[in-house]
């Protein structure tokens, strides 16, 4: 608690300098956030004329970059255990705020030979039958997105048929982006890149049953280092217009 009060007394000594002369607020965030935070910053440097720059990746590999000293002030994980970890160590200011649930979806893109469905029925057949080559997900190591994938496909006893077809991404952006090229008949990734207006239109999907794999619960902590900037934003990711964004985009977003 004193920690966060001496950040707002921080936050309200730097806040009456000009905000073009403060420094950025530097984000490390999940990848399945990239279309729905630039909506939410948008909004962020409307109200408040502050900087935020960000960089996307999976959240196991942002959480080691922060361990070995990486500058950022905030972290938007895809996984709890992720910011819970930072906090036990003692790089956080707090334990965090849940921001939203994700979920994940079947995708296949516009010609693939495979058809959607919510048991992920046909991609079993079509691993069987030669119409799936390349199976896109993020990689289960670092990704929670990718851990969600196997997780689901052990549910339904389809790992064995198609764990020689997977294709994996650095993050579940980038298993997004392998479906959406063709180089992958179907992927398993966020909801909220689904919907996204980079993927409008280039593909069909479906929304998995939540039961398949554990729940995407996606917590945020300001690191120790947070300057105003980012404490200001930590804020404004709490309030109504941030979280109809990241609503909109597909998340459950928790009771204020």
């Amino acid at each position: 608690m004193l920690l966060r009060a001496l950040l707002a007394l921080l936050a309200i000594l730097q806040l009456a300098a000009p905000a073009a002369a403060q420094p950025p607020a530097t984000v490390a965030a999940a990848a399945d956030l990239r279309f729905a935070l630039e909506e939410v910053i948008a909004a962020f440097g409307r109200e408040s004329s502050l900087r935020v720059r960000v960089t996307y990746g999976s959240s196991g590999d942002m959480a080691r970059q922060i361990e070995q000293g990486a500058p950022f002030d905030l972290f938007l994980s895809a996984d709890e255990s992720f910011a819970a970890r930072l906090a036990a160590k003692g790089l956080t200011a707090d334990g965090g705020v849940l921001y939203g649930v994700g979920r994940l979806v079947a995708f296949a893109p516009t010609g693939s030979p495979v058809q959607m469905d919510e048991r992920l029925a046909d991609i079993g057949r079509a691993a069987r039958d030669g119409r799936l080559r390349k199976l896109a997900i993020a990689n289960p190591e670092h990704a929670p997105y990718g851990r969600a994938a196997r997780e689901a496909l052990e549910s339904l006893e389809l790992w064995p048929a198609v764990e020689g077809k997977l294709v994996f991404g650095e993050n579940v952006s980038q298993a997004a982006q392998f479906a959406v090229s063709g180089s992958a008949e179907a992927g398993l990734f966020a909801l909220s890149l689904a919907i996204s207006p980079g993927l409008a239109g280039k593909g069909r999907y479906v929304v998995l049953p939540e039961n398949l794999h554990r729940p995407l619960r996606q917590r945020m902590v300001l690191l120790k280092r947070a300057n105003a900037a980012a404490a200001r934003f930590y804020d404004f990711l709490q309030q109504p217009a941030a979280r109809a964004i990241l609503k909109r985009y597909g998340f459950s977003v928790p009771a204020s």
